[in-house]
């Protein structure tokens, strides 16, 4: 109770002191240094924030489609007869398991009726897969016709792959090669499937060469060594270690992979890119720490004499150096403050934000061009990455955002507290000198 009684007024002096050496600085070039770091901090944390949130949904776009459409959140595999049925009633009982999908997989040249070819993945999955599969069918859209493959020798086709065959709901394709067992045959023209639906996912590759059939048509097609894999989806991506260390356990003869291996190439780009982003617009943080420390020694030199006073009435050299801190940190969470609330402000509305600017570009270009060359005016077009960027969600992190206003708090503290070292260099006798 005693510390608590003594700290709080030495908070309030040194807050005091602070805010007396701000307003008096209010017209200084010290107060000019210190409205441009406010305004740097706040230019870098609603930057940092805005570039992290839409390189959040960006990523997560994809990383959505594949975990849930592609790789799953761990594929299980070397399941034969009856330790199926054990292995799935095991999984029911796990809370951390949201779904289990048994599917079937090979590799297909896929011909159309137009003499169109394209190689394509063909995933044979329970027919009612959207109604047991809520992240399947939340990433996958119809954009064509309907996910029906309830019937045997029916296909569903991702978008571009579609678009390479030159076909629609309704048109009949040719499994022309199949890859699969010794009883499958390399090349025949037999495997006729007709078209149902045209899917659409956040990932390219999954549109341009993933197509679905049922269980029972892959068993047919895919041959008696095609091998049946569960895909599990869980409740917590972070969480596959644990449910593939319990499955080693309780199936040891059973293969268990995690997501993190499928893809691992393109998960790393993604993560050094997003590494390189922070990075880059850290940097801001270390300029402005810089005029920070600069605009602060100089303020220090400027007050040498009220230091020097303030020291012979008894301050401390921790409390003194501390006024210094305290604007620094005062500097920093203004700062942080403001560019926290216009960061977020802007990821909320970023579909806006980029139409917006999409229709300033392209007001700004059409009358450029109808000042110096009118006759190209109307070939004006407005830029369609901007269109594309505003259908992107920003996915805000509250983590990143901590992060981001925890850097922007200590840039400016480390940066007064090392113009503070040597507040008391000089002694009252020098100043007075001086003066």
């Amino acid at each position: 109770m005693k510390n608590r009684r003594t700290f709080f007024p030495h908070l309030r002096w040194i807050f005091s002191v602070s805010n007396r050496f701000s307003r008096v600085d209010r017209n200084g070039r010290s107060a000019v240094t210190s409205l441009l770091a406010s305004l740097g901090i706040s230019f870098g944390v609603m930057t940092l924030i805005v570039v992290m949130s839409v390189m959040n949904g960006f990523q997560m776009g994809f990383k959505d489609a594949i975990m849930e459409i592609s790789s799953y959140h761990v594929r299980v595999s070397g399941i034969d007869g009856s330790a199926g049925q054990q292995f799935l009633d095991w999984c029911k009982k796990e809370k951390n398991i949201r779904s289990v999908t048994p599917f079937y997989e090979a590799e297909s040249f896929v011909v159309s009726t137009k003499g169109r070819q394209s190689a394509a993945v063909i995933r044979a999955v329970p027919s009612d897969i959207l109604e047991t599969d809520s992240g399947f069918a939340g990433e996958l859209a119809v954009t064509a016709g309907e996910f029906d493959i309830m019937q045997e020798n029916t296909i569903v086709l991702g978008s571009g792959l579609a678009y390479a065959l030159g076909v629609n709901p309704g048109d009949p394709v040719t499994l022309l090669a199949l890859s699969g067992g010794s009883d499958v045959e390399l090349l025949s023209r037999s495997r006729k499937f007709t078209v149902t639906g045209i899917f659409h996912s956040g990932y390219a590759d999954i549109n341009s060469s993933f197509a679905f059939i049922n269980l029972e048509s892959g068993r047919k097609k895919f041959g008696t060594d095609a091998k049946k894999t569960y895909g599990l989806k869980l409740n917590r991506v972070s969480g596959d270690g644990i449910v593939i260390n319990e499955i080693n356990r309780k199936f040891p003869q059973f293969k268990a992979e995690s997501w993190r291996s499928y893809n691992r190439s393109f998960f790393g780009v993604l993560r050094v890119e997003k590494n390189i982003l922070m990075m880059l617009v850290f940097l801001i943080f270390v300029v402005v720490g810089i005029n920070i420390y600069n605009g602060m020694r100089r303020l220090v030199f400027e007050r040498r004499s009220e230091i020097s006073i303030l020291s012979a009435l008894g301050g401390r050299s921790g409390e003194i150096k501390s006024i210094f801190i305290m604007r620094g940190f005062l500097t920093g969470f203004a700062g942080v403050l403001t560019g926290v609330v216009l960061g977020l402000l802007i990821s909320i509305n970023i579909g806006s934000v980029f139409r917006a600017a999409a229709e300033i570009m392209y007001y700004a270009q059409y009358f450029m061009v109808l000042a110096f060359n009118p006759e190209n005016a109307a070939y004006v077009q407005e830029n369609p990455m901007y269109l594309l960027y505003a259908t992107i969600p920003a996915r805000i992190l509250p983590v990143e955002v901590f992060m981001i206003a925890l850097f922007g708090i200590l840039a400016p503290l480390a940066a007064s507290f090392a113009a503070s070292r040597n507040v008391l260099k000089m002694t009252v006798a020098e100043v007075l000198h001086d003066e």
